[in-house]
């Protein structure tokens, strides 16, 4: 494994990218203990513009995101690391910061993608991974992020019982406070934009997320039940957040 990962690397530091010479790099922190892996992102994300910061194990990781969150765009965060594993990372990012994450990882568990997600991971990589493909993620990511959340200008959202509002990023369902992570409240955040209009689960990848290419679609279902978990009286017969059988969902406020 180490030397697929030492090849693609020398091959990505043979080639140049004039993409480098005229955009603001923008911080990527690769968060790994196995360096072929670290040197092979670096390698890559660098001949995509990118800047970026590197640590080998958790808490190393959780030091620089205490100094540095505010200049990081991403960070890439594999499971299985020392000290701190990158589930808890995760969580703890989670507690003050909205910074997008992808998860790498080595085991094909579908138990730890979903509760990866749950926990608020922007997208999940197993691996072996080809590293083309984790720059196409984090570009997608990095576009989602930035261009089409919910703007800290816009007005709060009030449909029947719910009330979103994007500058404190708080949500409400019959005068009591949901606890969502970013990513359930920027999907709450759309489909109240657009009451009982039915949106098919690759429609809210593409909407939401900001991809579908490669995330499986599992993906909204996870946070499709979490939602319902939230802010329904009864989840397995939802009112709100409702399935429109081989179609997709929509959400009817009344």
């Amino acid at each position: 494994m180490q030397n697929y990962y030492t090849s693609l690397t020398n091959h990505a530091k043979t080639r140049k990218n004039l993409y480098n010479l005229c955009v603001q790099k923008q911080n990527i922190l690769v968060v790994d203990d196995e360096s072929g892996v670290r040197d092979v992102l670096k390698a890559y994300l660098e001949r995509e513009g990118f800047a970026v910061s590197t640590a080998i194990t958790g808490l190393e990781a959780a030091n620089i995101l205490d100094t540095q969150k505010d200049e990081l765009a991403l960070a890439i965060v594999d499971i299985m690391l020392p000290e701190l594993d990158g589930m808890s990372l995760l969580r703890r990012i989670r507690v003050d910061s909205a910074l997008p994450v992808i998860l790498l990882s080595a085991r094909t568990d579908e138990f730890d993608r979903v509760y990866g997600l749950e926990l608020g991971a922007d997208d999940y990589v197993p691996k072996p991974f080809s590293p083309r493909e984790v720059v196409s993620r984090v570009k997608a990511v990095l576009r989602r992020a930035q261009g089409e959340k919910p703007a800290l200008s816009e007005k709060p959202i009030t449909l029947g019982p719910f009330t979103l509002d994007p500058k404190t990023h708080t949500a409400t369902a019959y005068g009591k406070t949901l606890d969502l992570t970013a990513r359930e409240f920027e999907l709450l955040w759309f489909l109240l934009r657009h009451p009982k209009q039915v949106f098919s689960r690759e429609q809210l990848l593409d909407q939401v997320w900001g991809f579908s290419e490669f995330i499986d679609l599992s993906t909204v279902t996870v946070h499709i039940h979490r939602l319902r978990d939230k802010l329904e009286a009864n989840p397995s017969k939802p009112a709100h957040l409702q399935t429109v059988w081989g179609v997709g969902y929509r959400f009817v406020a009344e």
